[in-house]
């Protein structure tokens, strides 16, 4: 494929991504998406209804659960017992969806990330972020230190090792999708100070918003389609249409189909990230500009795909405010045939799913969205893609709050075609082909060039990079074996 860049998209930031952080007004979808929903349910409308009484259910024990556990509900690895720990709480991180990897990186190394960004900034007084006043989520791709961290040996072990145990293809063992070969995706970075209420981004998921709904996004793959026909939990019964296999958030084999971005959106994501993540580069904790989730990542995925078909008969307010009324199941009715509307609750083209105030009323989002716990410099937290998440409202913390995000990526054809593009944006010095356009670094004194990466990083980084063949593993399917042979043709080599 020709190497395709990001040299049209608008110069932008982090809040173009987020209607509630840029401030636009939304449109409501056009009337096709009512159509759309239409389809996606048609046939299984019965099974749907009884799906999501189940899920209701499941989310108000669950619900409960979390609350009372907080951050101590997260999973916790340590890198030096990587493999033994990823084995024995492999059940508790795929039912919450996150985990903190504990020391990946040497806590010295991880601090010296630091403080090179901030002279790398103060040497090019050029660079953009946000808020454009006090600049603090950073257009910076290309610093020597976040190519050497997304390079760095135990990271790419800690990423294997996460897709290998706990990701699977067994719906299509022969999917073109190598875990044993992470592949980099260039992101952003954070140094959030003290006091900062700006950067106040409300529960989100990444990876597009109506395109979960859309039969050329991840309808391509089938992804949800389990859902949609009402057995996410497998079905309560035998009956044609409600038995069968559920949905599997940790099922690779469809994904690799899957159109994450269908309109170019400034910070969409175009690759697969099976998890979302970043390394702790200072110290961090609750209520210190630090990240919460909402820990159970199945079934609050399934119940933002179905919510947009359901619509309270009466609302709080003509319930005298009794929330346990609202929220009953026998409140909640199914809102198919001519009832049906183009709504899709926190969703807009072009930005990520967004779970605005009271529109997910069954999340309880104000008692289980918690914080991640304390980490350290070198500690790693990852998060499903399908994951609920936002930042604190306000740093109230005493230091800065610093990451650099750098996701989980496995080889597939799609991923190697975009880590093309982004080849051409490092070499060029531009935002890679996902984010705002622009010259980016192309002027910033001191940047990582390709001499760079090949010098200081080892060479299963160099790979992940795309600037040399992957290598292929023994150990891989056979799919994931033709996955990163198609790679490597698509990288040029």
């Amino acid at each position: 494929m020709a190497a395709m860049n990001n040299l049209g998209k608008a110069e932008g930031d982090i809040s173009d991504t987020f209607t509630s952080l840029s401030g636009k007004k939304t449109p409501p979808l056009p009337d096709r998406f009512r159509e759309l929903k239409l389809r996606l349910v048609s046939g299984h409308e019965d099974a749907v209804i009884a799906s999501w009484k189940r899920l209701l259910a499941a989310l108000q024990n669950e619900n409960e659960l979390i609350a009372r556990t907080g951050p101590a509900i997260i999973p916790e690895v340590r890198f030096s017992h990587l493999q033994d720990d990823l084995e024995a709480l492999k059940p508790e991180i795929k039912k919450r969806g996150v985990a903190v990897i504990r020391g990946v990186i040497p806590e010295d190394e991880a601090r010296s990330y630091k403080f090179e960004i901030e002279e790398y900034v103060r040497q090019n007084p050029h660079t953009r972020g946000f808020p454009p006043s006090e600049p603090q989520v950073l257009e910076v791709y290309w610093s020597p230190a976040q190519v050497r961290a997304r390079a760095h040996p135990n990271l790419l072990a800690t990423q294997r090792a996460l897709m290998t145990t706990l990701w699977h293809a067994a719906s299509d063992p022969s999917a073109p999708v190598s875990m044993h070969t992470p592949l980099s995706y260039a992101d952003r970075l954070r140094i959030r100070r003290p006091g900062d209420a700006h950067f106040a981004l409300g529960p989100h998921q990444d990876g597009g918003s109506v395109e979960r709904w859309e039969e050329r996004g991840y309808g391509r793959g089938g992804v949800y389609d389990a859902v949609f026909r009402g057995r996410w939990d497998g079905g309560n019964s035998k009956k044609a249409g409600e038995g069968g296999a559920g949905y599997d958030p940790f099922d690779a084999a469809p994904r690799v189909r899957a159109v994450t971005d269908l309109y170019g959106g400034l910070g969409a994501c175009s690759m697969f990230r099976m998890f979302q993540g970043w390394l702790a580069i200072s110290r961090s904790g609750p209520l210190q500009g630090t990240l919460l989730v909402n820990p159970l990542v199945k079934e609050t995925g399934v119940y933002a795909l179905l919510r947009p078909f359901f619509a309270a008969k009466r609302g709080l307010e003509e319930l005298d405010g009794n929330r346990e009324r609202y929220l009953d199941e026998d409140n909640w009715e199914f809102t198919g045939g001519e009832r049906m509307t183009s709504e899709i609750q926190g969703a807009a083209m072009g930005c990520a799913q967004e779970f605005p105030e009271g529109a997910h009323p069954h999340l309880e989002l104000e008692k289980t969205m918690v914080h991640v716990p304390e980490v350290r410099p070198g500690d790693y937290v990852v998060w499903h893609c399908d994951t609920i998440h936002a930042v604190d409202k306000k740093h109230a913390g005493t230091s800065d709050s610093s990451v650099l995000y750098i996701p989980v990526c496995p080889t597939t054809v799609a991923s190697a075609e975009y880590v093309a593009r982004q080849r051409a944006a490092f070499l060029r010095g531009t935002p890679a082909p996902d984010f705002p356009g622009g010259e980016g670094e192309s002027r910033h004194i001191g940047r990582a060039t390709e001499e760079y990466v090949k010098k200081y990083c080892d060479p299963l980084g160099v790979q992940s990079i795309g600037l040399d063949r992957l290598a292929t593993v023994e150990d891989d399917t056979p799919g994931g074996k033709a996955a990163v042979e198609e790679a490597n043709r698509v990288l040029g080599f």
